[in-house]
């Protein structure tokens, strides 16, 4: 969106707030619009909304066509399903979270989400100044009274991951590749490793955070790395440098993992499937609780018993119908609770291991 800083935010509701929408320290005066395009708009709130208002900060771009776009979406449906006022500020870095946050908060927002685990700090910061909104952390570990974090099962829908890759590699060494380390990332990588040790013990799973969920050439740099120390099969969790990782890895040669959305399209000749996760669905699920307060300052996870929020995407051609046939029957155990993830403790620290494999 040409001409806009960070700070600047995109409204969908009351036109009354568009004078408003601006951090204390931007300089520019911000757009209003009631979709991700620069053009004036002048909207208003559906009269079946009852006053629920629900916004959200997000770290990145609305368009990264990944995790981004998966909470404006999610966003989008509760403005169309409860008929509410939203409003979203995009490109959030570390030091302005706590400003978003309140400044929805001061301007009277029922819900505000924090989208990302890297907002738990500013989240229960800023909702201990403002009882009467509730934030909810995506992804996050953050609960207060009025604080809630909503988690998809990462390590579930990993674990399965982690199968099909220990079944095609040819050297044994698997790639992870994240953004930022918090419990989400750490997560999925936990089940990413314990899918392919059930397969093959002695695997290999090197990971990288690399500081920046959209710098494009960290994540190549990343793959680069991996690929040349052995790893033939990459799965990144980014946001715009998603494509830039699958790609590099496909031109190596190494084999690919989707996540967030089905990314299929990216690479189809290396693709194995995505982690697909429907953030967007689960989102909607906490603003119906919140617009008939019911929400409660607790953690809510979501996993494999919710098939249209957590899944598999399209199989690619690497991956023969015996082995989706194993991923099914392994998936299916897990929904049987004939195998469980369970809280242990390995090498000192707290995690989950695989209980019935």
């Amino acid at each position: 969106m040409p001409g806009f800083d960070r700070r600047q935010f995109l409204v969908s509701g009351s036109a009354a707030l568009g004078s408003s929408l601006l951090f204390n320290a931007c300089a520019n005066s911000p757009t209003t619009s009631s979709s991700p395009t620069s053009s004036a708009a002048s909207p208003s709130a559906s009269p079946s909304a009852a006053g629920f208002k629900a916004a959200m900060v997000l770290p990145g771009i609305i368009t990264d066509k990944a995790w981004n776009q998966a909470g404006y979406t999610g966003l989008e449906g509760i403005k169309s399903k409860l008929g509410a006022e939203t409003a979203y500020v995009e490109k959030v870095g570390q030091a302005d979270q706590a400003e978003a946050l309140s400044d929805f908060a001061r301007r009277g927002f029922n819900l505000v989400y924090a989208h990302g685990g890297q907002f738990d700090a500013a989240a229960k910061q800023v909702a201990a100044q403002f009882p009467k909104t509730f934030f909810v952390v995506v992804n996050g570990s953050a609960t207060a009274p009025n604080v809630a974090s909503l988690r998809l099962d990462n390590l579930q829908v990993s674990y399965l991951c982690g199968i099909l890759a220990a079944s095609v590699t040819k050297t044994g060494k698997l790639a992870y590749i994240a953004g930022q380390e918090f419990l989400a990332t750490q997560e999925e990588l936990r089940g990413f490793t314990l899918g392919a040790k059930s397969v093959k013990p002695a695997i290999e799973v090197k990971h990288t955070f690399t500081g920046d969920w959209n710098d494009a050439a960290k994540a190549k740099e990343a793959v680069d790395a991996l690929v040349s120390a052995g790893a033939d099969v990459v799965y990144p969790w980014l946001d715009n440098a998603a494509p830039t990782a699958l790609q590099t890895a496909e031109e190596k040669g190494a084999y690919t993992i989707g996540n967030t959305v089905d990314q299929y399209d990216i690479t189809p000749k290396s693709i194995l499937t995505s982690a697909v996760k429907r953030i967007d669905l689960a989102i909607g699920k906490l603003a119906d609780l919140s617009s008939k307060n019911t929400l409660k300052g607790q953690l809510y996870s979501l996993g494999l018993e919710e098939p249209e929020i957590l899944y598999l995407g399209k199989y690619g051609s690497a991956v023969p119908k015996a082995l989706q046939d194993k991923v099914k029957t392994t998936e299916d155990a897990i929904l049987a609770k004939k195998i469980t993830f369970e809280s242990c403790s390995e090498g000192g620290k707290e995690t989950r291991c695989v209980k019935g494999a």
